[in-house]
């Protein structure tokens, strides 16, 4: 890939593309019945993608409002032949930026607890908090077994 610079934007729906790049990753997204609701959300959800030079979807992001001063991180994907250029840091960028220009104070995202030990959820993990995410809970909301860790990036 001769990309150097990633571009985000905030783009229309593309479940086909969130299908597809769902499969790159299977060590992150290997649950069938929750790809399955992520390939349902892409259909209606405000949606942030990266693109390559061809225009093909390399990244997604799915963002959701809970209230007038808070959004969320509801799903973010980038494809394994792209990871580590950049394209996670471009979409974080540009959906902090829109949605702190649009009202919002804080933006959440929820990952997988470190309770949990998982090397591909530390790398996760340490990602979010590189781009100003600090854990604010971990809880039991998804299950015991799947410890979810609620973060938070204050956009004041």
């Amino acid at each position: 890939m001769t990309q150097t610079r990633w571009s985000a934007v905030r783009d229309d729906q593309v479940p086909e593309d969130v299908d597809r790049l769902l499969l790159t990753v299977p060590e992150w997204f290997g649950r069938p019945e929750s790809n399955a609701e992520y390939v349902d959300d892409a259909r209606t959800m405000e949606t942030w993608t990266v693109r390559d030079d061809a225009g093909e979807v390399v990244g997604v992001t799915l963002v959701s409002w809970h209230f007038d001063h808070s959004a969320e991180v509801h799903f973010t994907v980038v494809d394994r032949s792209v990871h580590g250029t950049g394209v996670g840091t471009a979409m974080m960028r540009a959906v902090a930026s829109d949605v702190r220009a649009r009202g919002a104070a804080l933006l959440q995202v929820k990952t997988l607890g470190a309770s949990s030990p998982d090397p591909n959820y530390d790398r996760t993990r340490h990602f979010y908090q590189k781009m100003g995410f600090l854990p604010l809970e971990e809880t039991d909301l998804w299950d015991e077994q799947t410890p979810c860790l609620i973060m938070v990036m204050p956009l004041v």
